[in-house]
């Protein structure tokens, strides 16, 4: 199976850039592949411990639990997460901090390569 690295920069509420890189990255490990996940901007609120879970509201913490699971690397920009007040106590255990330089080593080692947001 491949590598196959994932950098989700989702946008203010309403996008779906992050649930669809939540899917992907789950379809991706439950295949068997090797998965990297960057998270930048406000997908960093996705690696936040302790989430409030609302009915027919979408949170990140529970995905991202399972995702680190089944062994999928996931790395969140610092800087982006500390923009938005969450500091590293607030993160779910398992998630990496750290700078661009983790996201582009991944890319160089990876065998596919997907970009999802940024609008």
């Amino acid at each position: 199976m491949g590598t196959l690295t994932i950098g989700c920069f989702a946008s203010l509420v309403g996008s779906k850039s992050l649930d669809f890189t939540l899917k992907l990255a789950n379809a991706a490990a439950d295949k068997g592949h090797k998965v990297n996940l960057w998270l930048s901007g406000n997908a960093t609120v996705m690696g936040k411990n302790h989430q409030k879970h609302l009915k027919d509201y979408s949170t990140g913490e529970k995905p991202t639990m399972e995702l680190l699971k089944k062994g999928v690397e996931i790395c969140e920009c610092e800087a982006c997460a500390l923009a938005r007040g969450i500091q590293k106590p607030d993160a779910i255990e398992g998630i990496q901090w750290n700078a661009m330089h983790w996201y582009l080593a991944k890319i160089y080692n990876s065998d596919r390569v997907l970009h999802v947001g940024g609008e």
